[in-house]
């Protein structure tokens, strides 16, 4: 049974969270939308537009409520994200990765002209002109961005020169329209120590000035200047080199980013919304039990998750393989039986998300909606 199958009775239901099948995603709607709202007006306080990412939610309907309290559109990570939020009605959708195989080329030309205002980045000269040409052939054009190596070489130019030479390659393509540059500093975003992190943000501004002040020389002056993300966003709303912002994981803040101080001030500045619902199912040790959230159920990538509710706050979590975890703790045993609930905060939130068909959102103990993972696996 699918998890409309099994929970849609529950909608509605007072304390009915309780009584979902496990394990599960839980999204708490309340504080989901003051995390929205949060970031929302950072970003209207400092006169910077928000672009956030949906590679975080991969969900419609959180993309639509991000909308509405003032986006100006989202990021997705690949063209089957993209293709996704275009069909549901999403505006302002910016493709994060270069689009480079002939077969996804081909498809964000067809994209381009039902998406209403979308953007693509790009990273080399040759592709642009490959999507141009393919743009050629349905009539269509594209808006796109430089996408800028911060200096982890993944995707990106790597000097204000080759943005200069792609900037020139992309003036005599007529299907295309450059409004700016990319630049995401994906290493610096999980820097526990809010000095350590604005000093490495700090330099690399340096350098994004740098290849901002080369692409005005040249005749190239960036509408856009996109980029930043959770960890970095107060430092990058105070260094103002950004015309709009790219936070994904604070509408969720994973342990990861619980771990950091985001802004200099020692506290989290959103809430956590999002957990993994889970039961004990094996009881038979004094200093541990077992629950039916393992591999298949939680990024591994991040470490473990953090158990908020259920069980001890010094309780300690280890996988024990594909299905299950063991909550390790003095005397757990004797604490907790079989079909025991425990809540945990995810390590990562993203591939967890990727994990699951749905979000159970609740409100208040109650089980208010089931929301599909809209984007789930759209890798290509």
């Amino acid at each position: 049974m699918d998890d409309r199958e099994l929970h849609a009775h529950l909608i509605g239901q007072q304390g009915s969270r309780a009584a979902l099948n496990t394990p599960v995603l839980v999204l708490d709607l309340d504080r989901l939308d003051r995390n929205i709202a949060a970031m929302q007006a950072k970003a209207d306080e400092k006169g910077v537009a928000l672009r956030p990412h949906a590679k975080t939610h991969k969900s419609v309907d959180i993309a639509h409520r991000q909308l509405a309290a003032g986006a100006v559109g989202i990021c997705c990570a690949k063209i089957g994200e993209a293709e996704v939020m275009v069909d549901a009605g999403v505006a302002g959708v910016l493709i994060t990765s270069p689009v480079a195989a002939p077969a996804a080329i081909n498809r964000l030309a067809k994209l381009a002209p039902r998406a209403e205002r979308l953007m693509a980045v790009v990273d080399n000269p040759q592709v642009a002109s490959v999507i141009d040409d393919q743009l050629a052939r349905i009539d269509a054009t594209l808006d796109v961005v430089i996408d800028v190596d911060p200096g982890i070489r993944r995707t990106g130019v790597a000097s204000p020169e080759a943005a200069v030479d792609l900037a020139r390659t992309i003036a005599d393509c007529p299907r295309l329209r450059l409004r700016g540059l990319q630049f995401y500093c994906g290493s610096q975003q999980h820097i526990e120590d809010y000095a350590a992190r604005r000093a490495a943000i700090e330099e690399r501004t340096r350098y994004l000035r740098d290849v901002i002040g080369a692409l005005r020389e040249a005749g190239f002056p960036p509408e856009i200047v996109t980029g930043s993300g959770t960890g970095t966003h107060a430092i990058d709303l105070e260094l103002g080199a950004f015309t709009e912002l790219q936070t994904g994981s604070y509408v969720f803040m994973d342990a990861q980013y619980l771990d950091c101080d985001l802004d200099g001030s020692g506290e989290a500045p959103f809430e956590t919304s999002l957990a993994v619902d889970a039961r004990v199912v094996s009881a038979n040790h004094k200093g541990l039990v077992t629950v039916d959230a393992g591999f298949k159920s939680l990024s591994t990538d991040g470490g473990s998750p953090q158990v908020s509710s259920g069980a001890p706050p010094e309780t300690v979590f280890a996988f024990m393989g594909d299905e299950h975890g063991a909550l390790v703790g003095s005397d757990i045993g004797d604490r907790l039986r079989p079909g025991d609930p425990v809540s945990l905060v995810v390590p990562h939130c993203d591939p967890t998300v990727n994990l699951y068909d749905h979000y159970h959102v609740v409100r208040d103990g109650t089980l208010a909606d089931i929301w599909p993972v809209s984007a789930r696996g759209r890798a290509r």
